[in-house]
């Protein structure tokens, strides 16, 4: 598998130690990411990736390091350093190291980690669909920021395994609606709309979600309505589907033991996924005019 690392200016191979022990990163979650996919040798959407890396950092007061025009340059020398053609780049910011305390030292100074690997999408999801498990969304009030704090993530992620999920289906208990995917926006489709949850704190504003929402909606003709739903709702869409940059746009074919449909891809699904591949033959970088 081709793989490189990068951590504060110095390349490095995966397998060498290079964790700073008292990183606030490592130690407290303290830090942000983002996860870009390359395509043919060319990173896709970077513009839109590094306008929420930035908001996130904001929203944490983490110092900005780095430029965008620095980050791109850093992910296509990674990209030709692998010869990677189609993989995905991690890049996470902590806000450094100083000894452990929940007070944020001054001044902060940032370490940065990339790390650039082949990975292939999941055609088989794209094509045929996946199974979801409804689980309690016990994250934070904060889900708008790209945190490295993921661990009520990985619990959903752990107990829809358990319950025979590809994947986990998040609802707030509270109100009984549905937000998101565990690492994915979720979208139903109800008499040829298209009905997500709106843009809040609740749920990440997925990069996929906003070229839907923005572009091939539009493209398509389709209406699209911001409104929180419940999992009933869901359980009687025409269509469902989950949006993230890993694996762009993937079917969702039932939720628990409730069938979406007749449990195959919908036609507006699969007219959105071949927008969607496209745009990415269009591509999406620093230096376009969108």
């Amino acid at each position: 598998m081709k793989e490189s690392a990068y951590i504060d200016g110095t390349f490095i191979d995966l397998k060498e130690y290079a964790v700073q022990l008292e990183d606030r990163g490592y130690q407290l979650g303290d830090g942000v990411y983002e996860t870009l996919r390359v395509y043919d040798g060319v990173c896709f959407g970077v513009k839109k990736h590094l306008e929420r890396y930035r908001n996130s950092m904001r929203a944490l007061n983490i110092p900005i390091t780095d430029t965008d025009e620095e980050l791109y340059n850093l992910f296509n020398e990674m990209i030709q350093k692998t010869e990677i053609k189609d993989g995905l780049i991690y890049f996470q910011l902590s806000r450094g190291t100083a000894p452990r305390s929940l007070q944020s030292p001054y001044p902060s100074l940032p370490h940065l980690n990339v790390i650039i690997r082949d990975t292939p999408i999941n055609t088989e999801w794209q094509e045929n669909g996946i199974r979801a498990a409804l689980v309690e969304d016990i994250r934070w009030l904060r889900c708008d920021i790209n945190s490295l704090n993921l661990l009520g993530n990985v619990v959903a992620m752990d107990q829809a395994v358990k319950a025979n999920g590809a994947t986990a289906l998040l609802y707030r208990k509270d109100a009984n609606i549905i937000t998101e995917g565990v690492d994915a926006n979720f979208f139903v489709v109800k008499e040829g709309i298209l009905w997500t949850h709106p843009k809040n704190n609740l749920i990440l504003p997925g990069v996929t979600r906003e070229l839907i929402m923005e572009r091939l909606s539009k493209q398509l003709d389709l209406t699209v309505v911001e409104k929180a739903f419940k999992p009933e709702f869901a359980y009687s869409a025409e269509e469902a589907f989950l949006t993230n940059t890993e694996n762009e746009i993937v079917p969702v074919k039932a939720i628990d033991r409730n069938t979406i449909a007749d449990g195959k891809p919908g036609e507006i699904t699969k007219s959105l996924q071949k927008a969607y591949r496209e745009l990415v033959k269009k591509g999406i970088d620093m230096d376009e005019n969108e």
